[in-house]
């Protein structure tokens, strides 16, 4: 008897679909284990040592006119190499499955927001002090330097700012784009 089979998967299950015509007809079985699968219909049978383990209690399979299909609940959430254990090196249990306490971290991360925000509004009243507190030389530098080089440059010096126009100068692994 020609038959074939093939399957996919999703995160949860493993579905193998075995083409046989009239499978109702021939008198098909499946018995599922927790490591295999074992289907016989009148001269064909599919032994499949599985890949990973499943669980059969929450594992089905039924027929239509043109194929069997047994659907395998995945015991763990992970995505399978292959289908059998063939010639697939024995390999240790998986890692846990680390469940995040995503709570936590958004609080971490409103934290950390907080921290940055704080750090930017200390460094601008800085320079709010150093502006109020400078001549007006040093205010036209300032004011130059930092319109002239799109706020990349903030310099004091109104000898060396004044002689020509202030290049831009973007933070190192940056490049600088002209848009149109």
């Amino acid at each position: 008897m020609s038959v074939r089979h093939d399957w996919y998967q999703s995160d949860s299950k493993v579905v193998i679909t075995v083409l046989l015509k009239n499978a109702v007809e021939k008198n098909y079985s499946v018995h599922i284990e927790r490591e295999k699968v074992l289907m016989k219909a009148d001269n064909y049978s599919l032994e499949l040592n599985l890949y990973r383990p499943i669980v059969p209690e929450k594992s089905s399979h039924k027929s239509t006119s043109t194929k069997v299909e047994i659907s395998l609940a995945k015991e763990s959430f992970e995505r399978w190499d292959c289908l059998e254990m063939k010639n697939v090196p024995i390999v240790t249990a998986p890692p846990p499955i680390h469940k995040q306490n995503w709570d936590k971290i958004a609080k971490e991360v409103e934290k950390s927001e907080e921290s940055e925000a704080q750090s930017e509004e200390a460094l601008n009243q800085l320079f709010k002090k150093i502006y109020s507190n400078a001549s007006p030389e040093v205010q036209k530098a300032m004011n130059k330097s930092f319109s002239e080089s799109g706020g990349t440059v903030l310099s004091t010096n109104w000898d060396e700012v004044s002689k020509a126009k202030v290049d831009v100068k973007p933070p190192d692994g940056t490049e600088f784009r002209k848009w149109d």
